[in-house]
């Protein structure tokens, strides 16, 4: 990969900001949705003077609703929802209902539905989507053009939709979205957990992969918990959680921190790892289940080399200096000791469903904030570099956000995103449409709630690999 360089952001957050926004996605991970109307039935349809709501039901018991304004303009949003724990599935969205309610004011009409399966749900996901579509033009008829829109999990439903030749989906945006793909979602996280495990727990057997159920992750949270929290109180702790941050790839610009200092930075680091980490732990077996087998691998990995690539090296190489603890030891360490294999069916099916391939059919834009826990920007740079290999690099488009959260999006950025995609639409080029000034200028004067589109390009990606069964 090339390495590129990362341009500082204007904004910088706290570090107990994050651990808040973090916490409320671990009770939420996906948008919270609304239930639908009650007594809902294919084709049940409420009507006000402005607004017709319609819901249904799709083959495999997806639930899906459409509201379409009276002054419709013939165009059809069509939103992905994100992760979902259960047992709450309905077809609606309440994180996006103030994007949806000001996208039918401005005539397009809007429909989401609830996929068949709550979790990683992307046995069916694309398909629900595609079947709410034809739902929709079986009760209002044929669509003049669709954009499809998703957010987090969601983000990556469409950016799959995207790669379906004759979807019937005329342009996608992606916000938030984990484009990396399902594969390196679960390796970045399996890295930053085996280093905790590996360095902070030697000789200890630590289960870190196979979870079918939540209490399965139980014993290992609780004893990564306990290491992470005694590491901060030695250099030789701190050092190795500045590793573990590194491949967890934890934001460094934090509001009241010394970005002059690593000791801060590291001190920052530590308290969002220890946020982070036992989330993404708990939420596993989700992913597991759906793929019939654990994806994630260590085995094969040269961890010298991806630290090599991380723009935290030196991060990490002062506080190992500090220290006086011999990080090419700890690294040679990990890199001998790595055995985890993949489910080989666990991982064929995440390749299958959950990983993009960059063929795009129709144009893409992607919007993501600067700091995000749940999805790291640097997703976005694994993703345009997957575009480029395939060839399709001119369909795509990339817009970020200064702010500090997964999916933290104004309405009024949301809006310059779908409009910008519209108007891609009309004229067959991007022209200037997606620029970050154009973007900025498009969502301030909507007169909304604000917007802080920034130019930024994401560090690299540092944990994707190809697995190869001798690996």
């Amino acid at each position: 990969m090339t390495r590129t360089l990362r341009r500082r952001c204007r904004t910088i957050v706290s570090t107990s900001a994050l651990t808040a926004m973090l916490a409320a996605a671990t009770v939420s991970p996906g948008a919270v949705a609304a239930p639908p109307a009650a007594g809902s039935s294919i084709d049940d349809t409420a009507t006000t003077a402005a607004l017709a709501t319609a819901t249904g039901t799709l083959p495999d018991g997806a639930t899906w609703r459409a509201d379409v304004p009276a002054d419709w303009n013939g165009k059809l949003v069509l939103f992905a929802h994100g992760f979902r724990p259960g047992p709450a599935n309905p077809a609606w969205d309440t994180g996006f209902a103030p994007t949806a309610s000001e996208l039918t004011r401005r005539g397009y009409a809007v429909a989401s539905s609830s996929y068949g399966t709550t979790g990683w749900a992307f046995e069916t996901a694309a398909r629900d989507q595609l079947d709410t579509l034809t739902a929709f033009e079986e009760r209002f008829g044929d669509t003049g053009r669709v954009i499809a829109v998703g957010r987090s999990m969601g983000g990556l439903v469409t950016s799959m939709m995207a790669e379906i030749p004759g979807s019937g989906i005329d342009g996608a945006v992606s916000t938030c979205g984990l484009v990396g793909g399902g594969v390196s979602l679960n390796n970045y996280q399996l890295d930053a957990a085996y280093a905790a495990a590996e360095l902070l727990l030697p000789g200890q057997d630590i289960r870190l992969t196979g979870f079918t159920a939540p209490e399965q992750s139980t014993q290992t949270i609780a004893s990564l918990k306990s290491a992470l929290q005694q590491a901060t109180e030695s250099g030789e702790g701190r050092a190795r959680l500045a590793l573990v941050a590194a491949l967890l790839n934890t934001p460094t610009e934090l509001d009241g921190v010394d970005m002059k200092s690593p000791e801060a930075i590291a001190a920052a680091q530590a308290k969002l790892v220890l946020a982070t980490l036992p989330t993404v732990i708990e939420r596993r077996y989700s992913i597991v289940n759906a793929a019939g087998g654990d994806s994630g691998w260590t085995a094969g990995v040269d961890y010298s080399k991806i630290l090599r690539a991380s723009s935290q090296r030196q991060q990490v190489e002062h506080m190992y200096d500090v220290a006086g603890l011999d990080l090419t030891a700890d690294l040679s360490t990990l890199t001998a000791k790595a055995d985890i294999a993949p489910s080989q069916e666990g991982l064929d099916w995440m390749l299958r469903t959950s990983t993009p391939t960059g063929e795009l059919q129709v144009p893409l834009l992607t919007t993501h904030t600067t700091v995000d826990l749940l999805a790291p920007v640097e997703f976005q740079e694994e993703y345009a570099e997957t575009i480029r290999q395939a060839g399709k690099n001119s369909l795509l488009r990339q817009a970020f956000v200064d702010r500090a959260g997964h999916c933290n999006f104004t309405v009024a950025e949301n809006i310059a995103a779908i409009e910008a995609m519209d108007q891609r639409l009309d004229t067959g080029n991007w022209g200037s449409v997606a620029t970050t000034s154009n973007l900025q200028r498009t969502a301030t004067s909507l007169g909304l709630d604000g917007a802080n589109f920034v130019e930024f390009r994401p560090d690299e990606f540092i944990n994707d690999r190809d697995w190869t069964p001798n690996s």
